[in-house]
């Protein structure tokens, strides 16, 4: 019966262990009830002997407390009790660690396959390693604190398990992060989103932050300041911040272009004088294949400074042509021919009705000029040229099944009859 009573008492005990603790822990809040006044005495003089600053409240150590208390277990030295409970706390760790990779998480795994998103599916694989290793984690400590060690020994193996714990809780964060980041990719892909060339290199950012973060915070929860580290990352920050001007303007040229996706890997574009395929976007430059074939390499602060036109995002392709006709055209001839070119470009399929324009505009220095417009409905560029040779070709057969021709630049000297007697006269009379 004191056993089943001892359990009664140990289920809120561990619950307990969530709420913030009101007394230090450490070896003087073992065993019964000590003057509050002893204790802060006693803990001020450990903390300046070991020359370390005093850690937070060690829940873990509490419940481990409470668990000896609630059977009775307040001897100073270890007995074999003692013992069996550390072991039995370890295999039963392992017996959690193997129920939740053997058992609980294929289960979980079977159910994210039957649910229509993909990141659960990602998720739970992702999360397997640290639950595992948490469980590991929890039940060793757990096992050193029911044994009583000397006051150096537990107050390394606090920090230990702090630092354990910060280690297995900031893995499964990095585990789940990474896993969102690769959904997030995944659906970029998919729907063909401008920021999944970006992607790598956002993952990369994110996740370095990521890290940095959890350093600090490991360092605050084992009781360091760390407002001072934070000081001397300033100063080295403003000094890197002035040794590398270019490198940092390139990082924000890579965030602008993140930011407005004014092309992507893959497109065609033009950026000042230079028209290429890009390749490569990167954090510090932009990877561009030109028209040669040869490669060039623009930092990202010159891209986003210049002017961008990007040729993979026409939503339609213009037509402008001029037809210069010979003045021996007749009126009759030329109303018939800008007819014909209207039937022939509303009627392609390719072409866009409501863009067709054609009418006789000019009377040119050397020719009769017959304008028209078009526009074509596929930016494609490779049936673009197609739909303009087909069209050309048919140009020429209206052109020439009317008897009518192109003019080319040339220049006619009327000489008549007054002009000739001139020069006759002027040449004398003939011998």
């Amino acid at each position: 019966m004191k056993f089943w009573s001892s359990g009664a008492r140990l289920a809120p005990l561990v619950l307990a262990s969530l709420l913030p603790a009101a007394e230090p822990a450490g070896e003087a809040a073992r065993g019964a009830t000590a003057d509050p006044a002893a204790l802060n005495t006693t803990a001020a003089a450990a903390s300046t002997m070991m020359g370390r600053p005093a850690h937070a409240p060690d829940y873990l150590e509490q419940v481990v407390d409470l668990f000896l208390s609630a059977f009775d277990l307040r001897s100073s030295g270890n007995s074999a009790t003692h013992y069996a409970i550390s072991l039995f706390l370890v295999v039963i760790a392992l017996l959690a660690r193997r129920i939740v990779t053997r058992l609980l998480s294929p289960t979980l795994r079977r159910l994210a396959s039957r649910t229509e998103t993909t990141l659960d599916d990602k998720m739970f694989p992702a999360l397997e390693g640290p639950a595992a290793a948490l469980i590991v984690v929890l039940g060793l400590f757990s096992a050193l604190r029911v044994l009583k060690l000397p006051e150096a020994a537990d107050h390394y193996l606090g920090a230990g398990y702090q630092v354990a714990l910060s280690l297995v809780l900031f893995w499964g964060l990095w585990r789940a992060f990474s896993a969102l980041l690769d959904h997030l990719d995944e659906v970029a892909r998919e729907r063909g989103l401008g920021v999944a060339a970006f992607m790598p290199w956002i993952r990369k950012t994110m996740l370095t932050g990521f890290v940095v973060i959890s350093v600090l915070l490991t360092i605050q929860s084992l009781g360091f300041e760390v407002k001072a580290v934070l000081a001397g990352l300033g100063i080295g920050g403003l000094a890197f911040a002035l040794a590398a001007q270019d490198t940092l303007a390139n990082i924000f040229g890579a965030i602008v272009v993140a930011v407005d996706q004014p092309y992507t890997v893959g497109e065609t574009v033009r950026i000042g004088a230079n028209v290429g395929v890009i390749e490569d976007i990167g954090l510090r430059s932009t990877r561009i294949r030109l028209l040669d074939k040869s490669l060039m390499i623009i930092p990202n602060k010159t891209v986003a400074a210049d002017t961008i036109t990007n040729l993979s995002r026409f939503t339609g392709r213009r037509v402008e042509q001029v037809l210069g006709l010979t003045y021996g055209s007749r009126p009759e001839q030329l109303e018939e021919l800008v007819a014909a070119i209207r039937a022939l470009l509303e009627g392609r399929p390719e072409v866009e009705p409501n863009s067709v324009q054609v009418g006789f505009r000019d009377f040119n220095a050397s020719s009769l000029d017959v304008w028209l417009v078009y526009e074509a409905r596929d930016p494609d560029f490779r049936r673009w040229v197609q739909l303009r040779q087909e069209v050309n070709l048919a140009l020429l057969r209206l052109v020439a099944a009317r008897g009518l021709a192109f003019a080319y630049p040339t220049q006619t000297l009327d000489l008549g009859a007054p002009v000739l007697e001139r020069l006759a006269a002027r040449s004398g009379p003939a011998r």
